[in-house]
Order: C-alpha cells, then sequence, then structure tokens
C-alpha cells in the first residue's frame, strides 16, 4: 500500500483521505497512518505546490550551478553539503557522478543576485574548487508537469 499511497500523492499531495483510500480499495484510517507513518519515518518529507512563475508578475531566476570541491578529511561531502544548504537561496543540492561533485539549484530576483551569491558565498568556501553557473532560460516541464501551454501544429494541411 505505502509506494501506491506515494505514487498518487507524488502527482496530487491535494488529494483527499477519502479519496485516496476508495482509489486504492484501502480504509480511510489505514491511509491517514501509513500516511502518518511515513512522515513520522521523514519517507515524506513535506508538500509543495508547483507553480509556474512566468503566468505571474513575480520576476524570478533560476540557476544551476556545477560545483567541484575537495572533500574533507573523515566528513566527506556531508558537513560541506551541510554548509551549503543552510543558505536560503538554495532550493535543491544534490551530490553528484561525473564531472562536478554537487549540483545546487538557486533562486534569485536577478542575475546579478544570484552571481553575487556565488561570488560571495558559495566559491569562497574552502573546499570548493570551481564552481560553473547555468542560468534557467525558460521551463517547458518541471516535476513532471508540462509548464508551457500547447504549441500549435502551423503545419499546412494537404489533401489530395
Amino acid at each position: 500500500m505505502r509506494e501506491k499511497i506515494l505514487a498518487v500523492i507524488e502527482k496530487n499531495s491535494r488529494i483527499d483521505i477519502k479519496d485516496l483510500a476508495i482509489l486504492l480499495g484501502e480504509s480511510e484510517v489505514a491511509v491517514a497512518n501509513e500516511i502518518a507513518d511515513m512522515e513520522r519515518e521523514n519517507v515524506i518529507c513535506g508538500y509543495h505546490t508547483l507553480i509556474n512563475w512566468e503566468n505571474t508578475g513575480e520576476e524570478k531566476v533560476n540557476a544551476m550551478i556545477e560545483v567541484k570541491v575537495t572533500p574533507q578529511r573523515g566528513m566527506g561531502f556531508d558537513k560541506l553539503a551541510e554548509r551549503i544548504y543552510q543558505y536560503s537561496e538554495v532550493n535543491a543540492l544534490y551530490l553528484m557522478a561525473g564531472s562536478f561533485d554537487f549540483m545546487v539549484i538557486i533562486e534569485g530576483k536577478t542575475m546579478r543576485q544570484v552571481a553575487q551569491f556565488v561570488s560571495n558565498k558559495l566559491a569562497p568556501l574552502d573546499s570548493v574548487l570551481s564552481t560553473a553557473t547555468h542560468f534557467v532560460l525558460k521551463k517547458y516541464k518541471d516535476h513532471g508537469t508540462v509548464l508551457c501551454s500547447e504549441i500549435p501544429d502551423e503545419r499546412m494541411l494537404i489533401t489530395p
């Protein structure tokens, strides 16, 4: 039941417990208890709303920053990761395999604000060897949801 609950609420966290129970063929009490257990066990870590900020008047700049680091002796990457994710600008932080160690995803009001975060807070950290910042120009799909309106088919209809 756990995996089924997670699959449903990952796509729609606003689903009513009653509707979820009916969908899964379980009792409301059993579903509610399972969700409470998963929240307590930190399997469910939060409930978020996906907002298409391009359709609002709010200006936001999103950036993905590749970070190469030297792991700290005896600590690995965890201590440095903790230091980075404490910054309020950081929305997500991932340990990566490949040509860099961390992917830091941040949000700011302007490109300058993002640049200042990198130059004043992230790059000066002792273990940071280098950074590469990539600005998000447009989001087409986020968390499995298409954000842009459907692109019209501009091909001409040809009939025999």
